[in-house]
């Protein structure tokens, strides 16, 4: 018998699917994590926008046709928020929601619809390795409320899961690089340890640690001296942001200012001098003025940003965003192109940085990342291997490198 798990949305989701994968293997089952002919169909959705949650609803009829007669499970964020748009679907057997994941592995012959609340972090099987990093999942949920956000509502309140469960799965992976996810880690709390605690505890690991995405508010001297310390903790910091305007952000219910923002940037620079700072940005909100996105454009460059996720505001049913009247549609194209202009700028500026620079590499393939996320091409890099490396001529969105020596 052979399961097929489809995924959408984030790297938590990624996380939760590569558990599934594990305890249906522990049950004796063949697993794929791409379409494919099976007996069996599980579609991890996501609703973070409309046009995921479009895509999660059309992953059914996708599937369906590589086996017609294979019952679908459907989980996640889009089918907590409509369950009944699934349990509509021809082939759909069972709908489930974010929460109590592990119970899909006790429902798999089930019918119908089961959504359930949950209040502490639900642990799922040591997840299945399926790339050259690990997805570890430390906390579940968000108190942040931000207005455009339909995810707290789904996913319900922060959860944090135990610094001794943690350590346990990422001691037992084997991964060379562990990603620390979740929907707010920056709110991680074990009793009275915090993230920074967590990272001085992973410390002894034999590979380095990636964090996952953070807020402005995490950004303090002391745990940016406990991130030092640790000494594995990749020097890469996604910090939303969502705009520069400081009443956008107001709007946005962002609980920061510009300035404050910048000023995390700065201490970030101040402790780790090559680090690259991603974010998020939301172009057209609806509040926006051609003010406001001008202090989106001029934080892209103030900030240095070595990468920006730009995406058109789409509004979310439910939330507070939603009840606004929004931009018209072509005066958020027309912002996205300068906005995707203004980050290929800038990521332009901090790749240029380092050329001729010798870093060290994670390679998947023939492409890698170095500690900073720069991408990185060699020929001859083997598949999970740590090199140190030799940024030599620009390519794509990274470098081609030479390969000095394997770590």
């Amino acid at each position: 018998m052979k399961a097929c798990i489809f995924t959408l949305g984030c790297k938590v989701n990624e996380a939760e699917s590569d558990s599934l994968l594990a305890g249906l293997e522990a049950r004796g089952w063949e697993t794929a994590c791409t379409p494919c002919a099976a007996d069996l169909y599980i579609i991890n959705t996501c609703a973070v926008t409309a046009e995921a949650e479009k895509k999660s609803r059309q992953a059914v009829a996708r599937l369906r046709r590589f086996n017609p007669s294979a019952p679908v499970i459907v989980c996640g964020c889009a089918s907590q928020r409509d369950s009944a748009a699934f349990a509509a679907r021809e082939g759909v057997t069972l709908v489930t929601g974010t929460m109590r994941k592990d119970k899909i592995l006790q429902m798999l012959g089930e019918r119908g619809v089961f959504l359930e609340t949950e209040r502490a972090f639900c642990e799922l099987p040591a997840p299945k390795r399926t790339h050259t990093r690990q997805n570890v999942r430390i906390q579940d949920g968000c108190d942040r409320f931000c207005s455009y956000c339909i995810i707290p509502y789904l996913r319900g309140r922060s959860r944090s899961r135990s610094m001794q469960s943690i350590l346990a799965e990422a001691r037992g992976c084997g991964a060379r690089e562990i990603v620390l996810t979740g929907i707010d880690i920056t709110s991680y709390r074990d009793g009275e340890h915090d993230l920074g605690d967590l990272l001085l505890a992973l410390k002894d690991l034999p590979a380095r640690i990636r964090l996952g995405s953070l807020e402005e508010g995490i950004v303090t001297r002391e745990f940016l001296e406990k991130m030092r310390a640790a000494g594995n903790v990749c020097d890469h910091f996604h910090l939303s942001a969502q705009s520069g305007s400081d009443a956008v952000l107001a709007a946005m219910n962002r609980r920061y200012t510009r300035a404050q923002y910048l000023e995390a940037c700065a201490r970030i620079y101040e402790y780790f001098p090559d680090a690259a700072i991603t974010t998020d940005i939301i172009v057209g909100f609806p509040t926006e003025t051609e003010q406001g996105f001008a202090a989106s454009l001029s934080m892209v460059e103030e900030a240095g940003f070595a990468r920006v996720h730009a995406f058109p505001y789409s509004a979310r049913p439910g939330t507070n965003a939603a009840k606004k009247k929004p931009l018209p549609d072509a005066v958020k194209r027309e912002r996205m192109e300068r906005m995707l202009a203004c980050a290929q700028a800038a990521e332009e500026k901090y790749l240029a940085r380092f050329a001729g620079r010798r870093l060290c590499a994670l390679f998947e393939g023939e492409g890698g990342y170095t500690s900073n996320y720069i991408r990185v091409y060699a020929q001859g890099a083997r598949e999970g291997g740590m090199y140190e490396v030799c940024l030599e001529k620009r390519e794509k969105d990274g470098y081609h490198v030479a390969l000095e020596k394997e770590i």
